[in-house]
């Protein structure tokens, strides 16, 4: 068993594990036909149940899978394509082994009927508790269902928990969010210009049947796929072609995201529907605690995925969860690491699911409770780790900024200066009052106008809004633009950032979850965007992006954790009513948590902070068209990294 399969982390590793089943049924073609929903809408769904090998007909648990991007394309005659691109992987992991799984086009997508009124709709949640009351009434299901998908997918896994539908005993939300503002389209307050447009673009081609638009997404740019495939009961296709008709009226992804600048912002005709009302943890109390959970995700699985399966297993306290943290971007489509053996994961996360669920809906002896609830990749170690609670480590390592471009030892003392510095090793327990919200802001001097009278060390650093991160980076993946390589021409492109370097490591550090940069700055202009990078320099040079955080400053402030909402890194209401223009010219506090990882930092390497003030292929402009001088304090800045003991 290879390291990416996880021999030396899981007791009975995933891969062992299926091998271990017996595949007792074949996948046979689906059913498909209309559910009508409550107001009249109809839903097509497909149907595959197991063909038992023995003949012997039983009950089976189901898997369901809600996608808004078909069920199944309807292919060109002779094709051998797969015309489930989206689904089928499902269909294939688990009726093979005793499940029926049911693929249903949301409503206002694929052969479905009605329009989308928001992205994740509340509607979708409703219908998919009347779709579990349809599963448990045929003759074929015995009563339990379990849920899965992938980002779109995975938070209607979480919405159809949230009905508290009796029949629901598990759920995998795979690479999806738990707050669909700050870990999809708004990471740190900052609008994801691109992913909005291209989603935007996506849709357009899905809903309207545009396969003009659909041939530039790698995904749906199959010259054989023909459109949504007609259920059983339309073979002219005269019900779908109506059905595609009424998409006509779904909502844009353009107009509708631009409604939520922020987290509390409400739609004006709707005064009770903010992103909360398609954020999975609003609704988190309708999910029963027996409801079994396991959250999936990559360390550059977008803007923010990672942090959203991170907060799902945070907040669930009273839920059986399972936590898997890999080397991948979105999806799992790409193994991310430098390092990889390969482009496609090693890793088969599917039989892991296999496992999950066989355990939870089968009620099998599978090992699984024997295991961590924890599983963590490594990466440049090439290794998984396992631990029975996020964050892994409470262990600080604390680097300071000084002149000349340096980063180097921080001392523990109240207020340190640039001289004399020892590098500070701490454990840090939660603060706040509230486990993992992080600590209350420091105030000593920080507001001070000007740097007059106190004796600071400064460093300044111009945005310069031309500069980005280029074209393979976490953010592609999920605009459904297909990457490939990551991060390729980094050596180039952070020598263009402003930075601070250690020297050489004289022994591997591994560092995992999230790192945070401690800033006290002025700035010349009442708001700014802030992008902080971590690199690892290697001894010949090469310069490999290890993470990243970024905020607006105006959402600096720092609150409790609801009770809906855990994390283990600051947390932001990024509500209307927080939001402070900066004071131009006046010093403050601003902490910036980056996204979570796993990386060990080579001995005879480098560690390299950069600071910029815009991703331009990514991010819009803040502020518009007044690129801010940031002044930094260097003696209250500081880079604090989570490492392995």
């Amino acid at each position: 068993m290879t390291t990416h399969e996880g021999a030396e982390a899981w007791r009975i590793p995933p891969g062992a594990y299926r091998e271990t089943r017996t595949k007792d049924a074949a996948i046979g073609a689906p059913a498909s036909r209309y559910l009508t929903m409550r107001d009249g809408c109809r839903l097509a769904i497909d149907l595959y149940l197991p063909e038992r090998f023995d003949g012997e007909t039983r009950r089976v648990p189901t898997i369901l899978i809600l996608t808004p991007y078909y069920r199944r394309f309807m292919l060109a005659p002779g094709s051998a394509s797969e015309p489930s691109p989206n689904a089928g992987k499902y269909r294939d992991a688990f009726v093979p082994y005793g499940y029926a799984v049911v693929v249903v086009d949301t409503r206002g997508t694929g052969a479905s009927f009605g329009t989308r009124d928001s992205f994740r709709s509340p509607r979708e949640r409703e219908d998919s508790r009347e779709i579990a009351d349809w599963i448990v009434s045929q003759p074929w299901s015995d009563g339990t269902i379990g849920s899965t998908g992938i980002s779109y997918l995975g938070a209607g896994a979480d919405f159809l928990a949230a009905t508290g539908h009796p029949a629901v005993k598990a759920i995998a939300p795979l690479f999806s969010v738990w707050d669909t503002y700050a870990d999809n389209y708004y990471p740190g307050g900052i609008l994801l210009t691109g992913l909005t447009r291209v989603y935007d673009e996506i849709m357009i081609g899905l809903d309207h049947d545009r396969r003009d638009v659909l041939k530039q997404f790698a995904y749906f740019s199959d010259p054989t796929f023909e459109g949504p495939q007609p259920v059983d009961d339309d073979p002219d296709g005269l019900l779908v072609r109506e059905a595609v008709r009424e998409h006509l009226g779904n909502f844009r992804q353009t107009d509708f995201m631009a409604e939520f600048r922020y987290r509390d912002d409400a739609l004006p005709y709707d005064s009770s529907f903010t992103s909360a009302s398609f954020s999975p943890y609003s609704v988190r109390d309708g999910i029963r605690p027996e409801v079994a959970i396991y959250s999936v995700s990559g360390w550059r699985d977008g803007a923010g995925y990672a942090n959203g399966a991170i907060a799902r297993h945070l907040t669930l306290t009273d839920n059986p969860r399972h936590l898997l943290l890999g080397p991948w971007d979105h999806g799992a489509r790409i193994d991310t690491s430098p390092w990889r053996r390969n482009t496609e994961p090693g890793f088969p996360w599917l039989a892991e699911l296999l496992r999950f669920f066989d355990h939870y809906l089968m009620g099998r002896e599978t090992g699984l409770d024997a295991e961590a609830k924890v599983h963590a990749f490594a990466m440049h170690e090439e290794a998984w780790h396992a631990a029975e609670a996020w964050p892994p480590t409470r262990q600080t390592r604390v680097f300071g900024l000084a002149d000349g471009g340096r980063l180097g030892a921080f001392p523990s003392g109240p207020d340190p200066s640039p001289q004399g510095r020892a590098e500070s090793t701490r454990s840090v327990e939660p603060g706040w009052g509230e486990p993992g919200c992080g600590a209350p802001p420091r105030s000593a001097d920080a507001d001070s106008p000007s740097p007059a009278g106190r004796d600071r060390s400064l460093a300044t650093v111009q945005v310069d809004f031309s500069l980005g991160t280029g074209a393979g980076t976490r953010y592609e993946r999920i605009a459904g633009i297909d990457s490939r390589d990551y991060y390729p021409d980094w050596t180039e492109r952070v020598a263009r950032l402003s930075g601070w370097e250690s020297g050489p490591f004289p022994e591997a550090l591994t560092l995992t979850g999230h790192a945070l940069v401690d800033l006290t700055l002025a700035s010349s202009e009442p708001d700014a965007a802030l992008f902080v990078y971590i690199t690892e320099i290697e001894a010949d040079g090469t310069a490999r992006y290890v993470t990243e955080g970024l905020l607006r400053a105006l959402h600096r402030a720092e609150t409790p954790c609801p009770p809906a909402y855990r994390t283990s890194w600051p947390f932001r209401t990024f509500a209307r009513t927080d939001a402070k223009p900066l004071v131009p010219g006046a010093f403050e506090r601003i902490r910036i948590p980056c996204l979570p990882v796993s990386w060990r930092i080579a001995a005879g390497s480098r560690l390299h902070l950069s600071i910029a003030g815009a991703d331009a292929d990514h991010c819009g402009q803040v502020p518009h068209g007044r690129p801010p001088l940031l002044t930094l304090d260097l003696a209250r800045c500081s880079l604090e990294l989570p490492v392995a003991p």
